[in-house]
């Protein structure tokens, strides 16, 4: 049974506090077995001077892609899903995305594709699809198109052109978003509805929805931003609160606590508690590089400072699963070869480590993603975890 030194972890989020590097923050452990470590620090924003607790609500933004996929994982085990089955089999509309080859002027120039993308090529990112924040060629569609972006909560924000054949190369996109659609068509259930039924609820997850009641409203804690002088500020940044549709790779809500049971759920093989979410083989597919040799960017580039720095990679190989991205290496200190993680665009972080059998998770809410200050406070999280479980 891991055991884990909780004082050290609670000191470094409230130096994290102390010096401004985040408003405040929430942190989970997990094993196996459930809860290792909660704790939180900090004020709910810079305005308010009422705590953040375990109860504090958050934004998971793309964090939301993990939990999507792993629902429709269970429909692939159920034979409802296939991984080489093409998208537009399910959802006809998906056949009348074309590639984006150039601009004549401002006339975006389109072929289309020279195969049909996959649900497994969604799920892993090799579909062709990018955001309007990380290809420079999609910002400037969304521009001279007027195309709302995904944040917008429009449904025309993921019918955006493909960057690339689908399975010739990797990119960030709204592929988790597709992916909801089709489980949607296919389970015949809204995915509030059906992640709610065979997700969250047998895992314990009740703070988790992609509609917050008023009391949770209450409880989410607000969007800050990092001003050049390094203070942070309210942004006023919102998530729509009825888009069009429900967005599989950003629109849920849920606090650290409850992230932490789908995370145990993981590193369990699939079952916690007597829930049966995944079978443990399905689990170890989600965990498999399956990029074929792919390569992942040694940066993601970002053409929206204000809402998304760059991200550089770890010099380490990596690759990416079924819905996580992997760290193929041991990180000396650090997590073991294998593990998958991902993140929010609002700086949350988590991990699965299942050769160590320790997850975590750290939550708050600030703009840009992937700021310095809440990225150094991650690392020494990360230190301070498997520097103190015996």
């Amino acid at each position: 049974m891991t055991i884990l030194d909780h004082k050290s972890i609670d000191e470094l989020l409230k130096d994290g506090v102390a010096s401004g590097s985040v408003p405040g923050v929430v942190a989970v452990v997990v094993s196996r077995d459930g809860l290792l470590y909660e704790g939180a620090a900090g004020r709910r924003s810079v305005e308010d001077p009422g705590p953040v607790t375990p109860h504090t609500m958050f934004r998971n933004a793309s964090m939301t892609k993990a939990l999507a996929s792993v629902g429709v994982l269970q429909l692939v085990e159920q034979g409802r899903l296939q991984l080489e089955q093409p998208v537009a089999s399910i959802l006809p509309d998906f056949a009348d995305l074309q590639v984006l080859d150039g601009f004549d002027d401002d006339q975006p120039r389109l072929r289309p594709p020279a195969t049909q993308a996959t649900i497994g090529q969604l799920l892993n990112h090799t579909a062709g699809h990018g955001y309007w924040f990380n290809s420079e060629d999609l910002l400037r569609y969304h521009a001279v198109t007027g195309t709302p972006n995904v944040l917008s909560g429009a449904k025309a924000g993921i019918h955006t052109p493909l960057l690339f054949d689908p399975g010739t190369g990797w990119q960030y996109g709204v592929n988790t978003d597709w992916l909801g659609q089709a489980l949607e068509a296919v389970s015949g259930q809204g995915l509030d509805a059906y992640l709610a039924e065979h997700l969250f609820e047998p895992l314990g997850m009740d703070d988790t929805t992609f509609s917050p009641s008023e009391e949770q409203r209450a409880r989410l804690m607000p969007v800050h931003a990092r001003k050049a002088d390094g203070t942070l500020v309210l942004s006023g940044f919102e998530l729509p609160a009825s888009p069009e549709i429900l967005l599989a790779g950003t629109s849920s809500y849920g606090t650290a606590t409850d992230y932490g049971r789908f995370m145990s759920m993981l590193l369990a093989g699939g079952s916690v508690g007597g829930a049966r979410i995944l079978r443990s083989e399905t689990v170890n597919l989600a965990f498999t590089d399956c990029l074929g040799g792919l390569p992942l960017p040694e940066v993601m580039k970002s053409f929206v400072p204000e809402m998304f720095n760059d991200v550089p990679s770890l010099p380490v190989w990596r690759g990416w699963g079924l819905g996580f991205h992997l760290v193929q290496e041991d990180l000396e200190g650090m997590r073991r070869a294998g593990s998958g993680n991902w993140a929010g665009m609002f700086n949350t972080y988590f991990w699965v480590d299942r050769r160590s059998g320790l997850g975590a998770a750290l939550f708050t809410q600030v703009l840009p993603f992937f700021d310095q200050q809440v990225v150094e406070l991650l690392v020494g999280f990360e230190q301070a975890v498997y520097a103190n479980a015996h």
